[in-house]
């Protein structure tokens, strides 16, 4: 830990060549993995995080660095170092740092650390006899692994601002591989919680362990998706990871801020998707996977609206690219660890619920394709195109969900996709996934009610849709 003397010392220091923003990020990780593949413990893994990182701003410029000696003579090296990078008179002085308080959305009963490990293998084997218990020579080979993370961070910075920040959460995940004399197929599914061991429940587990086993046989025997443009249901939870990577990226202000977005700053206000959609990133939900109660720029999370009725009305937004939109940070400053920049990150972020059932938009539908999660795909921030492959996807006919198929890849531009949404769901659900950007890999919620979009390009290997 940081003393306040050091940490005062260590500011004025990186300020004194001009900079006017000074921020010592301080942290703590401890995580263990647990790796079992075809049964059998292939690893078992304690490892640990400690460092800080300081960053330094002017005006629209920043630098970085980050150490492992945290002695006062490291640390005041590497102040030293990074103010170097900036040549003038010193603007600002920094005299006292006050504890912020701010609501902890994360309250943990037991550490994960103090969970005997024999425990953490009890849940992933509950996952495993399930898998096993199929006894299907097309199942080729199966993975599970429970990893849990104890982060603790402090931050001090020219503000005047300190505080202290705990969180511990953890996933267990199942991946299946099946292969017959023709093809190959892998499915993945995962719980995570941020909160204690006691969140993980033997039934849902032996319930996502089922639903991995059973997606991958399926897509084994499942047909090549048809292509062309066709009505496409996307269902509720995971599949909100298509808003969060087609129209979430270009709402962050590390993006919009500096023009490299789809969605200018300029446009708030602006109509950007169906009147019937509204989107919200909100880092204040008790005990969510990417909930955060107080940012690493020391901005109390907020639940931001994104877009009302169809209409552009803020974006996430992190102090340093707010100076270029004119707007201070609203909490949605995150970054994987101190050897990560920070920047605006997305937390929890979803399109709220609408008015028709999940029944009510599949008997809408005359010919179209229903699709419950996606995997690998990308996004163009400053273009919003996009392309994403289906994990698992059915052909809807007359209102109906009849085969399934495999291969199908949805192509198309964020911007424009908001506004071919002409049905949404009142089953609002939220799917947990990691997400990779320029400050490294942080946790996220994605979500969403079922939706309908209208005259989707869909890619696939399967000739005509009829």
């Amino acid at each position: 830990m940081i003393s306040k003397k050091i940490a005062l010392e260590v500011l004025n220091k990186a300020l004194e060549t001009g900079g006017d923003y000074a921020e010592i990020y301080y942290e703590n990780t401890s995580a263990y993995s647990l790796v079992f593949e075809n049964g059998k413990v292939d690893k078992s893994n304690n490892s640990y995080l400690h460092g800080v990182g300081l960053r330094l701003l002017k005006e629209n410029r920043q630098i970085y660095g980050y150490t492992n000696n945290l002695t006062k003579k490291g640390l005041l090296a590497l102040a030293d170092k990074l103010s170097k990078s900036f040549t003038g008179d010193r603007q600002l002085s920094v005299s006292e740092l006050k504890k912020v308080n701010y609501k902890d959305t994360n309250k943990v009963s037991t550490s994960y650390n103090d969970v005997p490990i024999d425990k953490k293998i009890e849940l992933v084997k509950e996952g495993l006899d399930v898998i096993k218990s199929y006894n299907d020579i097309r199942i080729v080979r199966h993975i599970g692994i429970f990893s849990n993370t104890r982060n603790e961070v402090s931050v001090f910075n020219s503000k005047g601002v300190m505080f202290t920040r705990v969180q511990e959460y953890a996933r267990l995940m199942y991946q299946v591989m099946v292969a017959n004399d023709t093809s190959f197929e892998d499915a993945f599914n995962a719980l995570s919680y941020q909160g204690d061991i006691s969140l993980f429940k033997k039934e849902d587990i032996r319930k996502i362990a089922k639903e991995t086993v059973e997606t991958a046989l399926q897509n084994l025997e499942a047909k090549e998706c048809p292509s062309g443009v066709m009505d496409v249901i996307v269902g509720n939870g995971w599949g909100g990871v298509l808003f969060h990577e087609a129209c979430g990226h270009p709402l962050e202000a590390s993006s919009a801020a500096r023009g490299l977005s789809c969605f200018k700053s300029d446009m708030i206000g602006e109509e950007i998707a169906s009147p019937i959609v509204s989107a919200v990133d909100d880092s204040t939900i008790s005990g969510a996977w990417g909930s955060i109660g107080i940012d690493d720029e020391g901005n109390k999370g907020e639940k931001r609206q994104l877009i009302k009725d169809g209409k552009l009305v803020g974006f996430m937004i992190d102090d340093f690219n707010g100076r270029r939109m004119n707007k201070g940070g609203n909490g949605a400053c995150r970054r994987q660890s101190y050897r990560h920049i920070p920047t605006s990150r997305m937390s929890n972020t979803y399109i709220e619920a609408g008015k028709s059932t999940k029944e009510e938009i599949i008997a809408a539908t005359k010919l179209g394709l229903y699709t419950v999660g996606f995997k690998g795909g990308s996004v163009n921030p400053s273009t919003g195109e996009f392309n994403f492959g289906c994990s698992e996807a059915y052909i809807v006919r007359d209102g109906k969900i009849c085969e399934p198929v495999k291969g199908a890849t949805l192509i198309g531009k964020g911007h424009e996709i908001l506004k071919q949404i002409d049905m949404v769901g009142n089953d609002l659900d939220m799917g947990q996934g990691m997400c990779g950007a320029s400050s490294g890999q942080i946790r996220v919620n994605v979500g969403q009610p079922t939706i309908r979009l209208r005259n989707v390009t869909v890619g696939g290997r399967g000739g005509e849709l009829k």
